[in-house]
């Protein structure tokens, strides 16, 4: 079997810090020069040295432009460099492996859980480095005023950052396949970078996620997730700040009452209780919701991080149990905007599937893509009911 990472590379000692959970964070730089994050497991395996990426890359493209939609207010990013990314590689040519002397992959050592920077990312980067190797913005957007203005013809610079998260060196598999160990390694890295991304100049919202299955539309098999940082608040929590101002900055504290005195609770702890909302859209749809106010990832303790981590397992573990083979997910890990709302909007797990049977999927047709106008398949206290049952049948997970 080949062994991950190459063995003939340079090496280097990146600067190492020491976060929470026992995760060592270390930070270095891709041949282009896009930041590198490694971070160690707890019971990491691995010494403190990286190979050095010694591949000769083309220069990063051009920060892409945001075109206004007037009807709406939306921005919409036009990435035509997007077009170029991998597409169901073999796992001999897995760009998220670590490289090898035949495949020349972005992550040039062994690692337990990478960050990097995506090389034909949506939005950003922002702003040149110091390192001088990436484009500047030429016209950057000038605040959350300039972005709310209507005109025809409105552009913007597409500044922000696009970051690939990668759960593990495996060619196959998911969050959910993931050791309790190092799920809680991926989320000390979900919390690092949304303090990190969060302090960057012109990022007002930070949103990790996970796209999971070809008929989600993945494109690699790898197990991964991505995190994206937006110049704007995205139209999503722009739509949720409005409830919030007409019905109160506890409304998320009321909700999750609400739900927890509901038959629709699929598991709970003493920090985090998930469950199907009370109007939910999708034939699976699961909220998971911590009991504190947090605003995001970078918010939470290390105790809060501790029960999510096999908690998180086991729901999307159930998920999976509920049919013979993997369900195609969405988690969307809503977090507040970096300057707005942080008092009211809490960080929140919005985990949806299209799956509403064995062998069919919810498509998104006219009263939905076009409208907006929801009609659910399946009652929620119903899907309650079968997931509830699926993750009971999954043993417990401990940390």
């Amino acid at each position: 079997m080949q062994e991950f990472g190459a063995t003939d590379a340079a090496s280097t000692t990146p600067h190492a810090e020491l976060l929470t959970g026992g995760v060592t964070k270390r930070s270095t730089r891709l041949a282009d020069g896009r930041e590198l994050i490694y971070f160690d497991d707890p019971d990491t395996t691995l010494g403190p040295e990286r190979s050095v990426d010694a591949r000769t890359l083309d220069p990063r493209p051009q920060t892409a432009t945001m075109r206004l939609d007037v009807l709406t207010g939306d921005w919409i990013s036009v990435a035509a460099a997007r077009q170029n990314r991998a597409f169901l590689p073999p796992a001999e040519l897995d760009p998220l492996a670590p490289q090898t002397p035949t495949n020349p992959s972005e992550i040039p050592s062994r690692y337990d859980v990478a960050v990097f920077e995506n090389r034909s990312p949506s939005f950003g980067p922002a702003l040149r480095t110091a390192h001088g190797d990436a484009p500047e913005a030429a016209d950057p957007p000038q605040g959350l005023d300039d972005l709310a203005e209507l005109a025809l013809g409105r552009t913007r610079t597409s500044v922000g950052r696009c970051e690939v998260v990668c759960f593990s060196p495996a060619h196959e598999g998911s969050f959910g396949t993931q050791t309790p160990t190092r799920a809680r390694t991926v989320i000390e890295a979900w919390a690092d970078r949304t303090a990190a991304l969060s302090a960057l100049p012109g990022i007002e919202q930070v949103f990790p996620f996970e796209n999971r299955g070809e008929a989600i539309g993945v494109t690699l098999a790898h197990p991964h997730g991505q995190i994206y940082a937006y110049p704007y608040v995205t139209p999503r929590t722009q739509q949720l700040l409005r409830s919030l101002d007409k019905a109160g900055p506890d409304l998320f504290s009321r909700i999750l009452d609400s739900e927890r005195a509901s038959t629709r609770v699929i598991l709970s702890g003493e920090h985090w209780t998930a469950f199907v909302p009370f109007a939910a859209r999708w034939p699976i749809e699961v909220h998971l919701v911590p009991h504190r106010h947090v605003a995001d990832f970078a918010e939470t303790t290390a105790a809060e991080r501790d029960e999510l981590a096999p908690l998180y397992l086991r729901l999307l573990r159930g998920v999976d149990a509920m049919y013979d083979s993997p369900t195609p997910y969405i988690a969307a890990w809503h977090q507040a905007p970096v300057h707005v709302a942080r008092d009211s909007a809490r960080l929140h797990l919005q985990l949806t599937s299209p799956r509403r049977a064995a062998d069919k999927l919810k498509f998104l047709a006219g009263s939905e893509a076009a409208m907006g106008a929801w009609i659910g398949d399946i009652p929620p206290e119903s899907a309650a009911e079968r997931l509830r049952a699926a993750v009971a049948s999954v043993p417990e997970v401990t940390l």
